[in-house]
C-alpha cells in the first residue's frame, strides 16, 4: 500500500445516485451539484412505475433513496407537486413543526463520507489544511499527522504547528523530503521520507482525539506542477487507514540532521 493507492481506492470506490424522473435536466442538476463528490449520477428512463425520487447505492448494494423535491428544494418550491415514491412512504410533518431550511443534497450528503476534488491550488491545499488544523486546535487531544513535500514547505508552516504542538494532549507528527532546511523545534516530530510519495504528496490526517466523529484527513498528489487531485473524508476507517500507514512507514525514518534524502 501506498499513498498513491490510498487515494486510487477512495477513487474507486464511487457510488452512484438513479434518478427516475421523466424530466433529463434533473440527473443533469444533481450531477452538476455533486461535482465535487466521489458520486456517479445516472439518469433512468421510468418507464412504467412510480417517478420523482433517486436510489443512492455502493458497490451494486441499496444505501438510501429519496424524493426528488428533497434533493432539489429550488424545485419543490417552483410549485412541482410530485412528492415521489419516497416522500408518500415518509409521511408528513406536524403541523406545529418549523419547517428547518434545506440543503440542496443534504438525503444524500449524510450517506457521502468523502469528497473528490480535483486542480487544486497551493492556496486552495493551504486553506483545506486549516479545517483540519483548528479541529485537532479545538479538541486538543490525540494526533495530527501533517506532510507538506519538502522541508522548504514545512519551515513555512513551522509557526503554525509550533503552536498547534503547544497543546500538552495534542501530538503533532511532520512529514517531509530532504529539500531545504528542517525547522529548529522542539513543539513537534519531524520525520524525513526517503520516498518519492512524501515528496509528490499533501496530507493532513487527525485521529479525532478518541472520537470517531472528530477524524477527517486530507490527502492529495500534486499530479501538475502546483495543481493537487485527491480528497478529504470524515470516514473512520479511511483516516485510521492513512494514519496507520504513516506510523508503520515513516516512524523509523531518519531525522533532522541525519542526512536523509528522497529517492
Amino acid at each position: 500500500m501506498s499513498l498513491i493507492e490510498i487515494i486510487s481506492g477512495v477513487e474507486a470506490r464511487e457510488a452512484t445516485l438513479t434518478v427516475f424522473d421523466p424530466d433529463p435536466s434533473v440527473a443533469e442538476s444533481l450531477a452538476e451539484h455533486f461535482a465535487d463528490r466521489n458520486l456517479r449520477v445516472v439518469a433512468e428512463d421510468p418507464t412504467e412505475g412510480p417517478t420523482g425520487y433517486a436510489v443512492l447505492a455502493r458497490d451494486g448494494e441499496f444505501v438510501t433513496a429519496t424524493a426528488i423535491d428533497d434533493l432539489l428544494p429550488d424545485r419543490a418550491d417552483d410549485g412541482d407537486d410530485t412528492a415521489g415514491a419516497v416522500a408518500d412512504a415518509e409521511g408528513a410533518a406536524g403541523e406545529g413543526e418549523a419547517a428547518a431550511p434545506r440543503r440542496v443534497g443534504q438525503p444524500i450528503l449524510d450517506h457521502l463520507d468523502e469528497t473528490l476534488f480535483t486542480s487544486y491550488s497551493r492556496a486552495d491545499m493551504v486553506a483545506a489544511s486549516r479545517e483540519i488544523e483548528d479541529r485537532a486546535w479545538r479538541v486538543g487531544d490525540g494526533e495530527l499527522h501533517a506532510g507538506f513535500q519538502t522541508l522548504d514547505v514545512l519551515s513555512g508552516e513551522s509557526n503554525t504547528y509550533d503552536r498547534l504542538g503547544e497543546k500538552e494532549r495534542l501530538d503533532v507528527h511532520a512529514y517531509a523530503a530532504a529539500e531545504g532546511d528542517a525547522p529548529n523545534t522542539e513543539q513537534y516530530e519531524v520525520h524525513i521520507g526517503r520516498t518519492a510519495e512524501i515528496r509528490e504528496t499533501w496530507f493532513v490526517a487527525y485521529d479525532g482525539g478518541g472520537f470517531d466523529g472528530a477524524k477527517c484527513v486530507l490527502l492529495a498528489e500534486e499530479r501538475e506542477p502546483g495543481r493537487f487531485y485527491g480528497f478529504w473524508s470524515y470516514d473512520p476507517d479511511t483516516v485510521d487507514r492513512v494514519i496507520d500507514y504513516l506510523t508503520d512507514r515513516y516512524w523509523e525514518s531518519e531525522h533532522p540532521g541525519e542526512g536523509d534524502a528522497t529517492v
